[in-house]
């Protein structure tokens, strides 16, 4: 397998770390959906990362959907979401309130870094923040507590984490939400995310 994409990606690294908890073997190929447009669309005509090439040459995309397949064909015991409905229902809300904070946290970046000064909305910066602001306080209060195991919420949590604070710790800071920022640092310190740190 190969997965294509940049660490700094969110999406493109829970996937990183997800594999190597899955035990699967696979090459990464760190190619920027900016710098490395052409060779990216050789790969995938959409250039979306991450986007994962299985071993048969199929191509997969979007980081929810290559982890639900990743989860549907693995062995026994190295499942990262719960078998039983009430759980996997539990992990699935959560895991929505970090995605949509890694999702605003996006939009907060392109707005500031890709849009032209004089282009820029102010109340929609204004929603994006609000809704970023209430998906992390809304997070924060669910990590409280929360078992330290290396599951999907556990990932996913630390990785969209580290994404927030090393691109918008002026909206977000880290001495606000102190269950988040212990969970990420004691997730940092596992190999698997040294292994595929944020760049």
């Amino acid at each position: 397998m190969k997965l294509i994409g940049m660490l700094d990606s969110p999406y493109v690294r829970r996937v990183a770390i997800s594999l190597e908890l899955y035990g699967k073997i696979f090459e990464h190929q760190p190619l920027s959906v900016f710098g490395d447009y052409a060779r990216f669309a050789d790969i995938n005509p959409a250039v979306k990362a991450p986007t994962l090439v299985l071993d048969d040459g199929t191509v997969l995309m979007d980081s929810s959907l290559i982890l639900q397949y990743l989860e549907a064909n693995t062995l026994e015991g190295r499942h990262l979401l719960p078998r039983d409905h009430k759980a996997l229902a539990d992990d699935t809300r959560l895991l929505g309130l970090v995605l949509a904070a890694s999702e605003k946290t996006v939009q907060h970046v392109y707005e500031h870094h890709l849009r032209p000064a004089e282009k820029r909305h102010q109340p929609w910066i204004d929603r994006v923040t609000q809704q970023l602001l209430s998906d992390c306080a809304l997070w924060n209060v669910a990590m409280e507590g929360r078992d330290a195991k290396r599951d999907q919420v556990a990932i996913t949590s630390a990785v969209v984490w580290g994404f927030i604070q090393l691109m918008v710790p002026h909206v977000i800071a880290a001495k606000d939400y102190p269950y988040l920022q212990a969970h990420a640092q004691q997730m940092e310190a596992f190999a698997e995310f040294i292994k595929y740190p944020i760049k």
